[in-house]
């Protein structure tokens, strides 16, 4: 089964259908992704498209990181 990366859906539902994300996530510089508390919360709602924007993090190195590791991505 292919691994589909959502950029629309919100991050805590990707974490919990794919742990694994969590910790690419950390390493592109979303360190506050692997505090519990900031994923059941603000996680609900955050989207990786949203979150790039907000930390600054260019969108085409995050699908990068993300189709390195087996991903596919979905816009």
């Amino acid at each position: 089964m292919a691994k589909v990366l959502d950029l629309n859906r919100p991050v805590r539902d990707l974490i919990n259908e794919y742990p694994e994300a969590a910790e690419i996530m950390k390493e592109l510089g979303f360190e506050s992704i692997i505090n519990p508390s900031m994923l059941n919360t603000v996680g609900r709602f955050m989207t990786i498209k949203k979150g790039s924007v907000m930390k600054k993090i260019d969108l085409d190195k995050i699908k990068e990181a993300f189709q390195s590791k087996g991903f596919q991505i979905k816009e």
